[in-house]
């Protein structure tokens, strides 16, 4: 799924899921559309006060798509509402406060519409730094270029097409089934969305964690690591925010898993989502740097196979890359010594390959080990 497609199928994905969501963009939402307005009923003639996106979305969710397009007039008038949960109006007589207790999930593009790895976050989108230290997790979503995804995106779009065509057959919808059992990885069941809606909406009511267990030292040194990481690069300033940030985060794993308490995995995981949000958002000059230095973090309960997939993914595009330019054509196949995966999975501290060579998301990769030859293979 490319870039501009992700947060379209979330706000799609979204409201199946959430108890209450409201969609609006920011390209033709004003800061009264997005907080509250007042208007002159024309049957009384007296002013009347109107909700927006924000209190309509309270208790729940409020997708805001093209956020980057909005004008910083509009975006300063959300700043109470995501730091206070509230939103106070004085308008043509009518001073009140409203509730605005929402997550708020934001969408927007880079500046030419290409992200810059050499860059940091807040020189790539058009935000202000207020703004952005009112979220707790920035995640980039890159358009990376991936011969085996690409292709099995091209697959899945085409087969959608004919499936959806009125006057499809029965070979075609064979054929979009074929390419789902293709596209598709194998991985954990599916949760049915019934389910998982009961599931959320119960969290959310009847769980909440208690914070007297909360390894507090461990937070207040992650927070005084991150600041001094923050001076140093030049990047997104930490703040006091950062910390209430770490602490939700905390409380939301512990909801997730119906605990009345937050534990030290709740903790520890709350940091390394906060570390890779915040690593995520820097130069790539000094992304590795900052990887390496909280490792021990970053590593907490992380899939193995899923990063020694990537590390795999990073030498086969290295190969690539190489014979295009040697040669100037695609290869058929692509063939990764063995020694090469092991000497940056032992920089992660990983020592042993075998469970990754067997597990399904290596075969359902299109990757075989030779290990009579010690290569990796890659057919495409």
């Amino acid at each position: 799924m490319r870039t501009a497609q992700v947060f379209t199928k979330l706000c799609e994905v979204h409201p199946t899921i959430a108890p209450r969501a409201v969609f609006a963009t920011g390209q033709g939402a004003s800061a009264g559309g997005l907080t509250a307005y007042v208007q002159k009923s024309p049957v009384t003639r007296e002013w009347t006060l109107e909700a927006g996106a924000l209190v309509l979305a309270d208790k729940g969710v409020c997708l805001i798509d093209e956020f980057d397009k909005m004008n910083d007039a509009d975006r300063t008038s959300i700043h109470e509402a995501m730091e206070q949960q509230s939103i106070s109006i004085s308008k043509a007589g009518i001073v009140t406060s409203l509730q605005a207790r929402c997550a708020v999930i934001a969408a927007a593009n880079p500046i030419g519409g290409r992200y810059d790895p050499s860059m940091t976050f807040s020189d790539n989108v058009d935000l202000t730094e207020p703004i952005l230290s009112r979220f707790d997790v920035l995640c980039v979503v890159r358009d990376q270029v991936d011969p085996v995804q690409d292709e099995k995106l091209a697959r899945f779009v085409v087969s959608s097409h004919m499936r959806h065509h009125p006057d499809a057959s029965k070979e075609a919808e064979g054929a979009m089934e074929e390419s789902q059992e293709v596209t598709e990885d194998e991985g954990p069941a599916k949760i049915p969305q019934d389910l998982l809606k009961k599931y959320i909406l119960y969290a959310r009511e009847k769980v909440h964690p208690k914070l007297n267990q909360m390894d507090q030292d461990k937070v207040a040194k992650m927070y005084s690591e991150l600041r001094r990481e923050s001076m140093a690069t030049g990047s997104i300033p930490i703040t006091v925010r950062h910390i209430e940030s770490m602490i939700r985060l905390a409380e939301a794993h512990a909801r997730l898993h119906l605990r009345d308490y937050v534990h030290e995995d709740d903790v520890n995981m709350a940091i390394r989502i906060m570390l890779e949000s915040f690593i995520n958002t820097q130069k790539y000059s000094v992304m590795r740097s900052m990887s390496k230095t909280f490792q021990r973090y970053l590593a907490y309960k992380r899939d193995n196979n899923e990063l020694l997939l990537f590390v795999l993914k990073q030498l086969v595009q290295e190969q690539l890359n190489f014979v295009r330019n040697r040669y100037g054509s695609e290869p058929d196949v692509v063939e990764v010594p063995e020694k090469d995966l092991q000497e940056k999975a032992n920089q992660l501290s990983i020592k042993n390959l075998g469970p990754f060579f067997e597990s399904s998301i290596f075969k359902a990769h299109h990757f075989n080990h030779d290990a009579r030859r010690k290569l990796i293979v890659m057919a495409f």
